[in-house]
């Protein structure tokens, strides 16, 4: 798979990321099995094989759960972690926690980021966390605060670099504007189904500030690549984008599913796609859009059928 750099940073990664948010089957603790630990394991090989090397996490996902199964996997082989580029993030608070009356949340106060980060390290046996995310943004967020956190994290060596999720550009220059090394990525959503990114200044910010765009359910939430839903299901708009993603796929001689990853690729701001698949065999697929390179034509066939319109 062909690699690209991440931000303002040394960091070569996948063009396309594996994430890990469904690897633990569930996230209901109580429900959790052996069996799900074994098909978390099973899609991480898949991963590792295929030559993915961005591996995102979130300490919420799976409760936890996903934390600790790639922990788990990578203390029993711990080559494994050179190949790794670990990102994962905090600032989700769901409710009950610290207390029963506690509501649902978003904390970027100091303390709650430098524990969250400790207790990642702990979940997945590692030293360091190579790219650590704020989640959503806290509308509370002082930027000083999370500054002196992201210090004290990157003094200890508990963290190589930082990025966002789900920021506003507004958001991003607000934090940047107290950090002493800039952030390196925001991940948001896109995909043919989201295509906003591409038109409200949110990708151009990113190229303006050196910042890599990794997107968050790039194939809208499987539909785009999948073959089997009935053509009822579909919208005309939708329809008609699937019908043409079957077609580009026979033309490039590849799934669905790489033609609208490969679509994301194509884009100079040099987006990563985030697949979510816990299948190995989707997993190895996907690895393959990498290697597409859609023409200009193909491409702007695809994004008119998406939006629905014709260009001005």
């Amino acid at each position: 798979m062909k690699t690209q750099t991440l931000g303002q940073s040394p960091l070569a990664v996948s063009q396309i990321a594996f994430g890990c948010m469904r690897i633990s089957g569930t996230w209901n603790p109580s429900d959790f099995t052996p069996a799900h630990e074994e098909m978390g394991r099973q899609a991480l090989y898949a991963a590792y094989e295929s030559g993915y090397t961005l591996f995102d996490h979130a300490d919420i996902y799976g409760r936890t759960l996903c934390e600790l199964i790639h922990g788990r996997l990578l203390a029993e082989s711990p080559d494994l972690r050179s190949k790794t580029v670990i990102a994962t993030k905090c600032g989700i608070r769901f409710g009950g926690d610290p207390s029963p009356n506690s509501p649902h949340r978003w904390d970027f106060s100091k303390s709650h980021i430098i524990e969250s980060a400790e207790r990642s390290l702990e979940r997945l046996k590692i030293n360091q966390i190579d790219l650590f995310q704020l989640h959503r943004p806290d509308l509370l967020m002082d930027p000083m605060e999370i500054a002196e956190a992201f210090q004290i994290l990157a003094d200890r060596k508990l963290v190589k670099y930082f990025g966002v999720s789900n920021f506003r550009p507004s958001m991003v220059d607000l934090l940047n504007s107290g950090l002493p090394d800039p952030l390196i990525v925001n991940q948001i959503e896109i995909s043919l189904d989201n295509l906003a990114p591409f038109e409200d200044g949110q990708l151009d910010s990113h190229l303006i500030h050196d910042l890599t765009p990794l997107a968050w359910s790039p194939l809208a939430g499987g539909w785009l690549g999948s073959s089997s839903l009935e053509p009822s299901q579909f919208s005309d708009r939708n329809a008609k984008l699937h019908a043409l993603l079957g077609d580009l796929s026979k033309k490039y001689n590849t799934s669905r599913q790489n033609i609208a990853l490969s679509f994301l690729l194509k884009h100079p701001s040099h987006i990563i796609p985030i697949i979510g698949t816990t299948n190995p065999e989707r997993i190895k697929d996907s690895a393959l859009a990498a290697e597409i390179e859609l023409s200009r034509e193909d491409w702007y066939q695809l994004f008119t059928t998406a939006k629905n319109q014709p260009l001005p």
